[in-house]
């Protein structure tokens, strides 16, 4: 019988190139992938919160574009965005037309607060002069109070 997860960790490698459509392929591909291991509770929050980190790597870093890398392990999912920059990641406050400044908010408070960076990218998008952008969701649904 197969389980929800499989018993040996795995990882899914998606290269976006610096294209406006690449947060709707990375979010695609994330779906797809986490639906084939039967994590549809994940879906919606991993598709939102890679489609911010994908957006922000493609509106600020530039460059030759990013690479998702998607991990599954027993107790989480984690997907890291790798760019060609060592520019910091900063929340900022929203701008007043509501484009800018939300992202990071969101992941922060859909992840609960896991999340962060990581120096250094593969080296086709600038080696140790990169960075990761990276949240985890737990495999696990958390019981709902009652």
């Amino acid at each position: 019988m197969r389980t929800a997860v499989a018993d040996v960790p795995h990882s899914y490698t998606l290269y976006c190139p610096p294209l406006r459509t690449s947060p709707l392929v990375a979010r695609d591909f994330v779906a797809t992938v986490l639906r084939s291991e039967r994590l549809d509770h994940l879906v919606d929050t991993a598709m939102l919160c890679t489609s911010e980190l994908v957006t922000n790597a493609y509106l600020h870093a530039r460059g030759l574009g990013s690479l998702l890398w998607l991990a599954i392990e027993a107790a989480d999912v984690r997907v890291t965005v790798y760019d060609g920059t060592a520019e910091p990641v900063t929340r900022r406050p929203a701008t007043a037309d509501g484009e800018s400044g939300r992202g990071l908010h969101l992941v922060d408070v859909l992840t609960h607060g896991r999340w962060g960076t990581a120096l250094g990218a593969p080296m086709g998008l600038g080696g140790a002069q990169g960075k990761g952008v990276w949240f985890t969701l737990p495999v696990a649904v958390a019981p709902v109070p009652v």
